[in-house]
């Protein structure tokens, strides 16, 4: 792996951490002060609320801007959404904690992910590129929600006195300080302006283009899995009568796999296409979905989670590639921020559809429905084709 990447990597790794930092500790402060869970769920949901909104014209900076201004503008609003945390810690700083981070993240995953696509020098080197980058949302994951637990519960003079949560949103306030540190060196790359006179493109052209719309269409399949094992496991684990530290454990086997398939594909880049890399996701995911249900075991199930991990870690780093290359070089931005909008879009309508559904089929039925979406989207897969040529 290349030096600049690496510090790519770290740089997304403090960002993302100060937000998933954030996403703990917030909630966990606004619980204490007696808010119910409604409450808490609103607080909760405004963290992708902001990239919902955000993530196209984020997009469209990026193209215009390059790496380094996005990247300043989501160092400054993570770094002050903590700070304002850390110095109010009320309830409705709290949410403006959860709009500023939220959006941050969004914006920095947009502009790196655009930058390390356009340095790539072939569709190869795309795959082992995202497939390394794609890590850093699960070291993230890990880094900052477990700094913040040990902060909260040791840093002040009793486990969760506000002195500790405090020290933890200072913390996650300097996180993305260390990641512009990292960052800053990265050199710009020449950017790609439309020729004079040419109309002002519109997203909605994007979504015109088939193969555009067939891949957001597939990515959206495999994020919903995604999300609907993150959700329903839970809720399936609770039906078996399993301990919560046990679903957990399940939930992080999911993780940890999803993390481990993208240490592996760099290594095996060259060896096979994006299509058929989707392809088998698509179609291990629909076979896990049908048996899950079925396995009464913590063991099954964590089997089941381990092979689900495998098989959607996989998508991410396939799907970024194959976008690079079928939407035009000067658009790269806005069509990552449409694929941002559209999934975190989905994030917060499916769990509350995944809701109702297992309340109406119960948890079985969403897990079977879903896998049945999943296998017969499978046929939009094959479709997919980069253009002859492309990087």
């Amino acid at each position: 792996m290349k030096a600049g990447l690496l510090r790519l990597i770290l740089a997304q790794v403090f960002l993302h951490a100060s937000m998933t930092g954030t996403r703990l500790a917030a909630p966990l402060l606004a619980l204490r002060e007696g808010y119910s869970a409604a409450a808490v769920g609103v607080l909760l949901a405004l963290f992708a609320l902001t990239q919902v909104f955000l993530a196209l014209p984020a997009g469209r900076f990026a193209d215009r801007h390059g790496l380094q201004a996005p990247l300043a503008i989501a160092v400054t609003s993570a770094t002050l959404g903590a700070a304002l945390a850390a110095a109010f810690p009320i309830f409705p700083v709290l949410c403006l904690a959860a709009l500023l981070t939220g959006g941050a993240t969004g914006i920095a995953v947009i502009a790196l992910q655009r930058h390390v696509g356009r340095a790539a020098a072939n569709p190869t080197e795309l795959k082992r590129v995202f497939s390394w980058l794609a890590i850093a949302p699960a070291v993230a994951n890990f880094l900052g929600p477990f700094a913040t637990g040990l902060l909260i519960d040791h840093a002040g003079p009793v486990p969760g006195d506000l002195m500790g949560y405090r020290v933890a949103f200072v913390l996650l306030a300097l996180l993305p300080v260390v990641g512009w540190l990292l960052a800053r060196g990265a050199a710009e790359l020449p950017l790609i302006r439309p020729p004079a006179g040419t109309p002002r493109p519109r997203a909605w052209d994007l979504v015109g283009e088939p193969m555009f719309r067939r891949l957001l269409f597939v990515n959206w399949l495999q994020s919903a899995s995604w999300d609907v094992h993150t959700f329903v496991l839970p809720l399936l684990g609770h039906e078996r009568g399993l301990s919560a530290s046990t679903i957990g454990t399940i939930l992080g086997a999911f993780a940890v796999a999803a993390a481990g398939i993208r240490l592996v594909l760099p290594l095996f880049a060259s060896r096979f296409s994006e299509r058929a890399v989707i392809a088998a996701a698509n179609v291990v995911t629909a076979a896990v979905f049908a048996v899950y249900p079925l396995m009464s075991s913590a063991l099954g199930m964590a089997a089941c989670s381990i092979v689900l991990g495998i098989a959607l870690g996989a998508v991410q780093p396939m799907v970024m590639s194959m976008l690079h290359q079928i939407t035009p070089q000067a658009r790269h931005g806005e069509a990552l921020g449409l694929r941002v909008m559209t999934l975190n879009a989905s994030s917060v309508a499916m769990p509350m559809l995944f809701g109702a559904a297992g309340a109406l089929i119960g948890v079985a039925g969403v897990f079977w429905v879903v896998g049945g979406v999943v296998a017969l989207g499978t046929r939009s897969v094959f479709g997919l084709r980069a253009p002859p040529g492309t990087h």
